[in-house]
């Protein structure tokens, strides 16, 4: 069995995504700018609430990414 990295397991990942359609997005910052309610990024989720709640995001509804966080 091939070993993988975690950069190749990442990549992995994306790769899956980008052939089902889904635009790649850079994952956000650790420190938050526009939320003042947190001090970290604690979920990978975390940068998607606003379109979650609705907001459109310039690269459409199907995204992926690979997002840090403070665990």
């Amino acid at each position: 069995m091939t070993s993988l990295s975690a950069k190749d397991i990442r990549q992995k990942y994306l790769d899956f995504f980008k052939e089902r359609g889904h635009a790649i997005i850079a994952s956000a910052s650790l420190v938050p700018e526009n939320d003042p309610s947190v001090l970290f990024t604690t979920a990978g989720m975390h940068p998607l609430v606003p379109y979650l709640m609705g907001e459109a995001h310039p690269d459409g509804k199907r995204l992926a990414n690979v997002q840090k966080c403070v665990r």
